[in-house]
Order: C-alpha cells, then sequence, then structure tokens
C-alpha cells in the first residue's frame, strides 16, 4: 500500500496542506477545530512524520542525547539512573522528541559522544554524573549547544544550567540527626570528590562535626556498592570504636551494611548507618535504611524543563535547587 502523504491528511481533516504543516511543525495558532480534525485523520490514515524532511524545516533534529558519564556496568547498578531516564523519556515524549543514551565512561565514549554532538545530530545534551575537568563540558560550551546537568558540572556551573537536590543540607541533616541519637563516632564513606554530590555531601557532614570530623573518619567511594563495602572495611579498620557513618548514596551504604555484618557487628545496636537517596535499595536492605530523600523525579523534570527552554530559544534561570528530607527506618 501506499504511504500516507501529508496530502491525505489534509484531505481527511478538510483542510489545507499548509495548515496541516503548520500543526505538525508546531504552529500555536492553529485553531482547536482543525487541529483536532487533523489528530484525527493522522489516526486514520496512519500517516507519520517524516522527521528528515521536517527537520529541513524547522532545523531540529526531533532528538535530545543524555550522556552518562560512568561505566556501563554503574547504569544498571544505580536505580537513581533509571528513574532520571524515565522521567526525561516522558516530558520529551509530549514534545515529540526522542531521547538518545550514551555512554561516556572512558576517553573513547566521551569523543564518540562530542563527533555525536558536533555532527549536529541532536538538539539538546543532558549531562548526568559529569565529573570536574571532564572535556565534554568544555565541548558543549564552545560549541553553545543547548545542555543541562543533573546535578552540577564543577567548575562550569555558572556556564551549564543544572538542577539538583541540596546536597549539602541533605548531609547535614542526616549527620545532626546521628548526632541527636547519641552517637559519638561518626564517619563517612564519601561520593567522588570531582563530583558535586561528593563534594557537598562531605561539605554537609564537615558543617556539623566541624573539628570532629577528622581525615582517619573519612574514606571515599564511587557510588557503587562495592566501594561502600570496602570504604567500611577500610573505617572498621582504622577506626574500630565507630558506632555511626553516613553512606553518601544508598547504594554504597548497601555495601557497607554487608561489610558491618559480615564483621559481626549489630546495625543500628552497634553501628548505626545512614544513606543518601531513598531509592529502592533503602528499603531493599536488612535493616532497611535510614537515608536522605533527595526528590529525583522532581529534579529531572527541571533539567529537562530547563533544556527545553534553552531549544526554544530562552534563558532559563538556574539552578534549581530543591529541598531533601530525612527518611527514618530501622538501620539508626
Amino acid at each position: 500500500m501506499k504511504r500516507p502523504t501529508i496530502h491525505d491528511v489534509a484531505a481527511a481533516a478538510g483542510v489545507s496542506r499548509g495548515t496541516v504543516s503548520r500543526l505538525l511543525n508546531g504552529d500555536r495558532y492553529v485553531s482547536t477545530a482543525a487541529r483536532v480534525a487533523i489528530e484525527r485523520a493522522i489516526a486514520e490514515t496512519g500517516y507519520v512524520v517524516n522527521r528528515n524532511a521536517r527537520s529541513l524545516v524547522t532545523q531540529r533534529t526531533g532528538s535530545v542525547v543524555m550522556v552518562l558519564s560512568e561505566p556501563q556496568e554503574h547504569l544498571f547498578e544505580d536505580p537513581n539512573y533509571s528513574t532520571t531516564m524515565r522521567v526525561a523519556i516522558r516530558m520529551l515524549a509530549e514534545r515529540d522528541v526522542s531521547l538518545v543514551l550514551m555512554m561516556a565512561g572512558d576517553d573513547g565514549d566521551r569523543e564518540r559522544v562530542i563527533r555525536y554532538v558536533r555532527g549536529g545530530h541532536a538538539d539538546g545534551v543532558v549531562l548526568l554524573s559529569t565529573h570536574a575537568g571532564d572535556r565534554m563540558a568544555d565541548v558543549l560550551v564552545e560549541l553553545g549547544v543547548p545542555a543541562v546537568a543533573v546535578g552540577a558540572v564543577v567548575g562550569r556551573e555558572r556556564q551549564i544550567p543544572y538542577a539538583a537536590a541540596d546536597d549539602r543540607e541533605g548531609a547535614r541533616q542526616m549527620t545532626r540527626y546521628l548526632v541527636e541519637q547519641g552517637r559519638r563516632r561518626i564517619a563517612t564513606i564519601t561520593g567522588p570528590m570531582d563530583t558535586p554530590g561528593g563534594i557537598q555531601r562531605l561539605e554537609g557532614f564537615t558543617d556539623v562535626l566541624g573539628r570532629k570530623a577528622s581525615k582517619k573518619l573519612i574514606t571515599h567511594g564511587d557510588w557503587t556498592r562495592l566501594s561502600g563495602e570496602s570504604g567500611m572495611a577500610r573505617l572498621l579498620q582504622d577506626v574500630p570504636d565507630i558506632d555511626a557513618v553516613f553512606v553518601a548514596s544508598d547504594l554504597m551504604a548497601a555495601g557497607a551494611l554487608s561489610t558491618l555484618r559480615m564483621a559481626g557487628r549489630r546495625v543500628p545496636e552497634d553501628v548505626a548507618v545512614g544513606g543518601f537517596d531513598d531509592s529502592s535499595v533503602a528499603v531493599s536492605t536488612h535493616p532497611e535504611l535510614t537515608t536522605i530523600r533527595q526528590p529525583l523525579a522532581r529534579v529531572a523534570e527541571a533539567a529537562v524543563r530547563l533544556l527545553l527552554a534553552q531549544i526554544d530559544g530562552e534563558r532559563p534561570e538556574s539552578p534549581v535547587i530543591l529541598p531533601t528530607t530525612l527518611v527514618i527506618r530501622e538501620s539508626t
């Protein structure tokens, strides 16, 4: 059968080809009656928009690339990334925009992403878990490509708009709570110190403890469960009398709980454990995890809105910082 054309849609809707074209290209001034008739005609005829033809008119690709600057295995291990992608896909679909996921966990991957963006294959870029000094962020700024970050890009906070949870205040909330519970020897396992979450959650921890936050009470992870396990092992070796630990992500906290269990330490009787995220991991651990809830879906929504505003030629207000909440469960 012949593929339906825009002429077929116009005939079925009883409007001109130009009216159909204006609607498909996003013209806001098509009447409601014409819009309804065209949408019905599209459904009846089975017409599918030719994206290549549309791109010639609009100078847009109809796609946005989301770049995760982590190794591929992190994508499947950390539930935060799937939440962000799910929200972005839903919001972009409302604008008939497709989401392309690209990994940038090493130099080769980053160069591939840069070539893709330089080639004009996307209308905008969403950055996830970008590390300080990442060349890709510099290239995006140089090219002037609409870009937004979920969490700030360290060193590029003024050039790349971003949405984030209030990481520093969330860490303060957790640390204050552990102090109020009578814990006297409180340690922390941080995220990577070239990411805003790693930096700001450590800052919140030290804001509360001051000089008590000595170097031996601080160890670093990389957001993975394995780094939580090894970080907890280092703390138990270096500071065997710790009675609480604030872990900068739920996934790392799950690893810390595993190490404590293997060491024969009871949670929370011997060591209280607090996490950060309130992801699905927090309710799958034993005991269930006291944590800081970051409104990740709202952060993702705000980031997509910032990006769409740029694509539409606007200058969005940034940053968007959303509050966190302490969620108390059995691990403290």
